[in-house]
């Protein structure tokens, strides 16, 4: 018997929070891909990981020029919540933090009470697809590279117009196909994160069109992609022996394997990432 679409969006829910709560997934994701921000960074004025990371915070900010101590916010996806302090120190707007791994969430609070803003970010453990909040109750829905990992991404798109106010916005990044990727050619990528398949511009936009989003807005930045990556795997192989001694030698190699298909599919123009930005009329 077929399982059911909940059925496989547990099932994945399941297999990526045991990913991130893994100590080799979290030793990795904290000292090599960002620390606070575990995204695809903009690099026009940086190679830093950390730098370019911060800057695509800033970027989707400026995008949403609203922004002010009045606003409620949601991250989806929301990793160690480097996005939320960040939001609530420059905006002193409150930010919901909701995401699936508990290890990460920890982190997440802990630096939350470091830097003193625990009163205006919480955090919550729970699913995109099912998100545990009240219709009509937020300004922003905010993701960056997470929604990738929903097998029901139009249902994370309708959960989002679900919660959003009347007049609210939705703005996210996430990796995707391009949309002339030809058929097979990026199995190597979906295989290392247990995925069918990526989204895609065209994709996102069906998406936001029948869940009754207004006013799409896409800013493609797919060269970044390719540079993220790759200084990704530069700093893996230059801490490789030290990163052996906090993460498995097993997995670090498979990482770096990984790494590679995802820089190779974005050389070959198969990849696309940016911004895209949809309002709630």
């Amino acid at each position: 018997m077929k399982a059911s679409n909940t059925d496989q969006a547990h099932t994945l829910n399941k297999v990526t929070e045991v990913y991130y709560d893994s100590p080799e997934a979290d030793n990795f994701y904290f000292n090599i891909w960002g620390g606070e921000d575990i995204h695809i960074g903009l690099y026009e004025e940086t190679q830093d990981i950390s730098q370019a990371s911060r800057a695509t915070v800033a970027h989707m900010a400026n995008a949403i020029p609203t922004l002010s101590a009045d606003t409620k916010l949601i991250d989806l996806g929301s990793g160690y919540g480097g996005a939320a302090r960040y939001l609530a120190n420059q905006f002193d707007c409150n930010v919901v933090c909701l995401n699936l791994s508990d290890v990460q969430n920890e982190t997440n609070r802990r630096l939350n009470l470091e830097q003193k803003l625990d009163k205006l970010v919480s955090v919550v453990h729970g699913s995109f697809e099912n998100i545990p909040e009240p219709a009509n109750k937020f300004d922003v829905v905010w993701s960056q590279d997470a929604i990738l990992h929903s097998n029901n991404r139009e249902q994370v798109i309708a959960e989002a117009w679900r919660i959003l106010k009347p007049g609210g916005v939705m703005i996210y990044t996430d990796p995707m196909q391009a949309d002339n990727c030809p058929p097979d050619v990026l199995q190597p990528v979906l295989d290392r994160i247990h995925l069918d398949s990526l989204g895609s511009f065209s994709s996102y936009k069906d998406m936001a069109d029948k869940c009754r989003f207004s006013g799409y807005q896409k800013e493609d930045m797919t060269h970044n992609l390719r540079i993220h990556y790759s200084r990704v795997l530069e700093e893996l192989e230059r801490n490789f022996e030290s990163m052996c001694t906090i993460s498995s030698r097993d997995y670090i190699e498979r990482m770096m394997v990984g790494l590679q298909h995802w820089i190779d599919a974005a050389k070959s123009d198969h990849l696309a990432w940016g911004t895209i930005k949809l309002t709630k009329p």
